[in-house]
């Protein structure tokens, strides 16, 4: 029948519909503003663009997403490549991304002036936050790519100003695809380290685009979240991201960043040298001043008082040692005379000078017989005469 009327199922329908749309539109750029962006737990991103008239759902896989040097946010205006898809289970169509950028340098400017408001009203940019910078530090950890000229500038500035600083490396990618992620890790990996002092983050100049890593939210947070005070010295003096002012202390440029860091060991030298010379003169200065003021002291008429009273004790106390010397000569004159007065005696009773004048002693049973009467006439004697002994019977 020339006129029957093909009927066909919604799959069937939605198949044709999926091949004319796929087919016709495998390759199309489009721009649009983003709405409802949510990164996935996945890695995906979905998301829809829109102008004022119409509204399109997109995805972004995560194998293709990681090339996006930044990460989009409601409102931004971007161009996309990519291809249109269906999805038969529910007979939606949607934008398959392939790659994504800004519309131009407006929009990262945007991006950075609206980020930058949400963050203020936060309070990580408050000095109150900011902690201090030390004047001596031992250990100094780095995060930049140590193949780029600020990584060899900074080590030169360490060498040059204090080599007695130890330089703790974190390798980063500081540019493009997985920028911001790497600089979260290293500034993580360093605060797990031990003493060290102070951080930098840095890194040449560049475009909007090739800083954008610093601009990034997830970066801000982990420069706040550091327990050790990082010093950001990013692009060139003209150049300001949002690192440099969440960062404790901003710095023009990676080398100014670690002449703030380090102290100039000429500058210490000097200090020395000038501190001992300054010190040594204010030491003998003090030193006379204490010497005259002594002096002063004791020839005044306080002091004189004191003197005197030891003089004259001095004086009293020579006296009377005198007298006693004087006593005890005195003493031992009459104590010499007595000595000889008792020697004498002594000698008038000597036997040896009794027996010599032509006395006998007579001795009988071991005794000196003293009288007549006690002598016995039946008992032998001994009679001891000066020069010699008689026995008798």
């Amino acid at each position: 029948m020339p006129n029957e009327i093909q009927i066909l199922t919604v799959s069937e329908l939605t198949k044709e519909i999926r091949k004319t749309l796929e087919e016709n539109f495998q390759k199309v750029t489009v721009i649009g503003e983003i709405s409802n962006f949510k990164a996935h737990v996945s890695g995906h991103w979905y998301f829809s663009l829109k102008d004022a008239d119409a509204v399109i759902n997109c995805t972004m896989w995560k194998g293709l997403n990681q090339y996006v040097f930044f990460t989009p946010q409601d409102g931004m205006k971007i161009v996309v490549n990519g291809s249109i898809t269906v999805y038969p289970a529910r007979g939606n169509y949607q934008l398959d991304i392939r790659s994504m950028k800004p519309s131009g340098l407006g929009e990262l400017q945007e991006a950075f002036e609206k980020l930058k408001k949400k963050l203020d009203a936060e309070g990580l940019f408050d000095e109150q936050y900011k902690k201090p910078i030390p004047s001596f530090p031992q250990k100094i950890g780095i995060v930049t790519a140590i193949d780029c000229a600020a990584f060899k500038d900074m080590v030169s500035v360490a060498h040059r100003r204090f080599p007695l600083v130890e330089l703790i490396i974190a390798p980063t990618r500081v540019q493009g695809i997985g920028a911001a992620e790497s600089i979260v890790n290293s500034i993580k990996f360093l605060n797990e380290q031990k003493n060290i002092d102070v951080i930098i983050v840095g890194r040449g100049g560049g475009s909007i685009e090739d800083l954008w890593a610093f601009n990034e939210e997830k970066v801000s947070r982990a420069i706040f979240s550091s327990k050790i005070p990082i010093i950001s010295g990013v692009g060139h003096e003209v150049d300001f991201t949002i690192a440099d002012y969440v960062a404790d202390l901003r710095a023009p440029t990676p080398s100014a960043a670690m002449e703030i860091a380090t102290p100039d060991i000429r500058e210490i030298h000097n200090f020395i040298n000038e501190f001992v010379l300054i010190s040594s003169r204010v030491i003998n200065e003090n030193l006379e001043e204490s010497k005259e003021k002594l002096n002063s002291l004791t020839r005044s008429y306080g002091f004189r008082i004191p003197y005197e009273l030891v003089k004259r004790k001095s004086q009293q106390i020579d006296i009377t040692v005198s007298r006693i010397l004087k006593n005890i000569e005195k003493s031992s004159i009459v104590y010499d005379k007595k000595i000889s007065l008792l020697a004498k005696s002594l000698e008038a009773f000597d036997v040896k000078k009794t027996l010599r004048r032509g006395f006998v002693l007579v001795e009988q049973n071991s005794k000196f017989v003293t009288r007549a009467n006690k002598f016995n006439k039946k008992q032998n004697a001994r009679l001891k005469f000066y020069d010699g002994d008689v026995n008798t019977r």
